[in-house]
């Protein structure tokens, strides 16, 4: 069960979410167009922290192409995640980035609201190497960050129709992530707002460490339908 944690903004929170065991762990980037981006320099410091063998993920928010081939290539992350809504970045554009960045796996997030959320996924086949499900609002520029869950059933059918590796977010912490693993049986969990100290958007480390403890002991389970998601 793959582990994620974004919205690292130090290289005190890089050190100390990799250590606890994360895998994924987030920084979101970008030149000011959307709140709290990290800036070219911060995010290379903030993922120089990171220890081995978490990895770096990168998130883009913005839909300009442009800007993220060029920090992509500049940060060199093992993830370039692609956060923008999905009328703002087709899947022919989210092609053309995997193809120019080669040394990196693509992310890309994938609203999660109604039956038009399975075909947006099924859209990203052969071009994402994991696609993202996470809460959104039809009015938003971006997905995610909304700090509330989903309907999981529909991110059950996404797993079932895709063949592509799924990590799931969506107002996930430490209370509800066995839960959730338990309904939708993805490959990781993801966790930003539930896992930010109160009334901030730095992290709790003891928050992320329960996160982690609750996503792995849960991934060792086997699941209402008797099947082992350890292997």
């Amino acid at each position: 069960m793959l582990t994620q944690i974004y919205e690292i903004s130090s290289p005190e929170e890089a050190r100390g979410v990799s250590e606890i065991g994360i895998d994924h762990v987030g920084v979101l980037v970008g030149d000011g167009e959307f709140p709290r981006e990290q800036p070219l320099a911060r995010a290379a410091e903030i993922a120089a922290a990171m220890a081995a063998p978490a990895r770096f993920s990168a998130l883009f928010l913005t839909a300009r192409a442009d800007l993220i081939i060029e920090w992509a290539r500049a940060l060199q992350p093992a993830i370039v995640h692609l956060g923008a809504a999905p009328e703002l970045l087709a899947p022919d554009q989210v092609a053309t980035i995997k193809a120019v960045l080669p040394g990196s796996l693509i992310m890309r997030s994938v609203p999660v609201y109604g039956e038009e959320s399975v075909r947006i996924a099924r859209s990203y086949e052969g071009v994402a190497d994991y696609l993202l499900l996470d809460s959104h609002r039809p009015s938003d520029k971006q997905i995610g960050a909304l700090g509330v869950p989903h309907d999981w059933s529909i991110s059950r059918r996404i797993v079932e129709a895709v063949g592509t590796s799924v990590i799931l977010a969506g107002g996930l912490g430490p209370e509800n992530v066995a839960q959730a693993i338990g309904m939708v049986r993805p490959a990781g969990v993801d966790s930003k707002t539930k896992t930010d100290r109160e009334g901030s958007h730095a992290k709790d480390l003891e928050r992320v460490r329960r996160f982690y403890e609750a996503a792995r002991a849960a991934a060792g389970r086997p699941d209402r339908f008797g099947l082992d998601r350890s292997r």
